[in-house]
């Protein structure tokens, strides 16, 4: 069911090109976007309407969610989902709050500062799938931060659901309910992007678009970067699950299905140092697969190239193959598990022990679900407030704070070929800077 990398004799020198990984071309998908996207920058609401009907089979009116639909989908929504929900977003808020930047302001010299303000973004688009499964943890993971941050306006866009009369899931219109979202659009795929990105008659432009997607969102956002800010590239989800021999195989091969759930393309890597462990994962896997709702999409998922146990000589080589692969989840299950994380430089997000389940963070944990893929963990970072902050750098010095710094100015100005540079200096003195 799940293929085997045996490591043990020694780690490659080329090791990320030999550990498993789902393949995604975005640049293919680029070419087939364009028109999409281009579509939509010349024809407005009247092209997404049609590519919803063409892509999503729904014929819809109107691109934006009537606001009664919001209040009705929260109204008809099951209690015992609303009370995880509003759990949801109260741990959400209480990580994210505390991510809130201070301004700062630094004196260089006597009568000159730099003073560095965080300013939220004006507008963001937050993109929530609809594929496969529903998603409204993904509202609550874009838009908290979002929020925290100080966004002045925040839009929501989730495909039209056929079965809801054009509308996005209900579960996902109570969501933004809950949250105090009352734009919301029944749009999906790279003509939302498009949509967030050039406005509409119906929708105002924004100034960046978060939120994972297939890869027709991946792509357009790639298109359109540049016009708008994007969070990231998102591919395929994925966890690691780095191990030793004291791991319980029950939950490791829970984990790894839990994951392969999503998608048949998602990527489930078991890295260990035991030859056991990864016997009895195997086994497990294919018990706990039998018995589980996805189970098609679940071998799928486990039997394709982008999964696999990968086996190592010891803790030392799976720390180094788990900073290798740069997983999007990583979950540690060790004697010492929190000090095997403490080791580790690349991931999205890590899960401490047992008990600290990939599962937790996507609902309940208050850290955010939406992380890098694809081994970009190893530049960059999950969804935060700080993806919706710029820092400005303020500048301000006296005249005699300039006059003190003139000659160190004019000097670099002269080695760099640029004496504009230095005449700018000049310019405000009765006096010449010496040469």
């Amino acid at each position: 069911m799940i293929s085997r990398i045996d490591l043990r004799h020694g780690l490659p020198e080329d090791l990320r090109d030999v550990l498993p990984r789902a393949e995604l071309d975005v640049e293919a998908a680029l070419e087939k976007v364009r028109p999409i996207c281009e579509d939509v920058h010349h024809r407005g609401a009247a092209a997404v309407r049609e590519l919803t009907a063409r892509f999503d089979g729904v014929a819809v009116e109107s691109t934006r969610v009537p606001r009664e639909a919001l209040t009705e989908a929260l109204e008809s929504l099951d209690p015992r989902v609303r009370a995880a929900l509003e759990e949801s977003i109260r741990r959400a808020r209480l990580v994210h709050r505390d991510q809130r930047r201070t301004d700062t302001t630094t004196q260089v010299v006597p009568g000159g500062t730099v003073t560095e303000r965080w300013v939220p973004v004006d507008r963001v688009g937050l993109y929530v799938p609809g594929g496969r499964a529903v998603y409204p943890s993904s509202v609550v993971m874009n838009v908290v931060p979002a929020q925290e941050a100080g966004v002045r306006s925040l839009a929501v866009s989730s495909p039209a659901q056929k079965e809801f009369g054009g509308l996005p899931h209900p579960t996902i219109l109570a969501a933004c309910e809950l949250l105090g979202v009352d734009e919301v659009y029944n749009a999906g795929g790279a003509q939302a992007v498009a949509m967030f990105a050039y406005g509409t008659e119906e929708c105002e432009p924004v100034r960046m678009v978060t939120g994972p997607g297939n890869i027709w969102v991946t792509a357009a956002k790639r298109l359109l970067k540049g016009r708008i800010g994007i969070d990231s590239e998102a591919g395929p989800t994925e966890v690691a699950v780095l191990a030793d021999g004291t791991a319980d195989a029950v939950f490791v091969a829970s984990d790894l299905i839990s994951q392969a759930e999503h998608d048949v393309i998602a990527a489930a890597v078991l890295i260990t140092d035991s030859e056991e462990l990864a016997d009895q994962v195997g086994k497990e896997l294919a018990v706990q697969v039998e018995a589980t709702k996805h189970g098609e999409r679940i071998k799928e998922a486990l039997a394709g190239r982008q999964s696999g146990i990968v086996l190592v000589k010891d803790l030392d080589d799976a720390v180094e193959v788990a900073d290798a692969y740069a997983a999007e989840h990583l979950e540690i299950h060790t004697a010492d598990a929190a000090a095997v994380a403490a080791r580790i430089s690349n991931a999205g997000a890590i899960f401490v022990g047992a008990y600290a389940p990939v599962s937790l963070g996507d609902y309940l944990a208050g850290s955010n679900h939406v992380l890098p893929t694809g081994g970009c963990a190893c530049h960059s970072g999950g969804l935060s407030v700080q993806t919706f902050l710029r820092g400005i750098h303020v500048i301000d010095y006296t005249r005699e704070a300039l006059a003190d710094s003139a000659l160190h100015v004019t000097v670099l100005a002269d080695a760099e070929d640029l004496p504009a540079h230095g005449a700018a200096i000049r310019a405000r003195f009765d006096w010449n800077v010496p040469q």
